[in-house]
């Protein structure tokens, strides 16, 4: 199976390593370079079968070189998969092994992929690993990185609310507006205060309740959120939330959201706009993230700085619903275009 998928992948390189001692597989995908070094997050999770690793890690770094390219950074797409029996605590031996090792496995591409954190990875073993690699963003602030970097990625989607609601409405005055935030965790609550400062109406759902009570949001059942009306529905939680099944249920206008891979399949753009449902992309809405690391920690940007980058995703996404609107075709479609024609510049270039 491994090499049906490296057969078919457009990347650049694929770097695996066994560990035996703690049964773990470390998969490296560098996807493309054409931009800069390949960046991205290190994701630690079970996976059935290491192939199921192996398409995760060829997916996700694909992914991240357009998101990259997209936000208009000098880096490439990268990703890294450590696919463990179970997720190790924080502070175990089994994980201080893991994460050494996986560390070293970076060290060996001598900058051409630089890692970062992403799920049941934090700003804690970023710093172990900054102590065998440079490569290395994200690490917490006490010891000189950006530290966790929900902020700009919360940041980054109130500006991309703001730009659907002006082409959906015509106007980003959001106190006209109802949102509502599916997941209220890093990313979702401070979003949630970005958006209540702004005026909106909040609704919020999580699948544990507990997390919406502090947010000030209106509470909403984590299992009718699809069927809720609003004005945008903003998924920060799971991916695959909009499908042929789910689609026809939505009572929204726009969508822009912090989750990754938020459509099941590349079909359902075309099915969202042709329900009259603006979709914000997920790798343009939720760019703030590698905005935040690589401008704190690699750009040397000030506060005023990360604000107006933070803020230019409104910009982009404004020339990818022109796009959309002027072609006839899905949004999504609009953005591949926009993020493929600045990595084909820089190839040329």
């Amino acid at each position: 199976m491994f090499e049906e998928r490296l057969r078919g992948w457009d990347g650049e390189e694929l770097v695996t390593r066994y560990d035996e001692s703690t049964s773990t597989w470390l998969f490296i995908g560098v996807h493309s370079t054409v931009l800069g070094p390949a960046m991205g997050g290190a994701r630690m999770k079970p996976y059935p079968t290491p192939d199921d690793a192996v398409r995760d890690v060829l997916r996700l770094s694909g992914a991240m070189s357009m998101k990259q390219a997209a936000a208009g950074m000098p880096y490439g797409g990268g990703k890294a998969v450590l696919a463990v029996p179970s997720v190790p605590d924080p502070g175990s031996k089994e994980r201080t092994e893991i994460i050494a090792r996986y560390a070293d496995l970076v060290e060996s591409l001598h900058g051409t992929y630089v890692t970062a954190a992403d799920m049941n990875t934090g700003p804690a073993d970023m710093d172990a690993i900054a102590e065998r690699t440079t490569y290395v963003l994200g690490r917490s602030l006490d010891n000189g990185g950006a530290g966790d970097p929900g902020e700009g990625t919360a940041i980054g989607v109130f500006h991309a609310i703001r730009a659907s609601c002006r082409h959906a409405f015509g106007t980003d005055d959001l106190t006209e507006r109802s949102v509502l935030v599916q997941g209220a965790g890093s990313v979702g609550h401070r979003l949630i205060e970005e958006l209540l400062e702004a005026g909106a109406h909040v609704l919020a759902a999580d699948v544990d309740p507990a997390r919406v009570a502090p947010t000030g949001a209106e509470p909403v059942d984590a299992d009718a959120v699809l069927t809720t009306p609003c004005d945008v529905l903003a998924p920060c939680a799971t991916g695959a939330v909009f499908s042929e099944a789910t689609i026809p249920t939505l009572v929204c206008r726009a969508i822009a959201g912090a989750a990754n891979n938020q459509l099941a399949t590349p079909e359902d753009a075309v099915r969202l706009a042709a329900r009259n449902i603006l979709y914000a992309p997920d790798y343009v809405a939720n760019a703030g993230g590698v905005i935040w690391l690589a401008g704190y920690e690699t750009l040397g940007w000030d506060d005023a700085h990360m604000r107006e980058r933070l803020a230019g995703i409104e910009q982009t996404l404004d020339k990818i619903f022109a796009t959309a609107a002027v072609e006839g075709i899905p949004t999504a479609a609009a953005a591949d275009r926009l993020a493929l024609a600045r990595m084909a510049a820089g190839r040329d270039g």
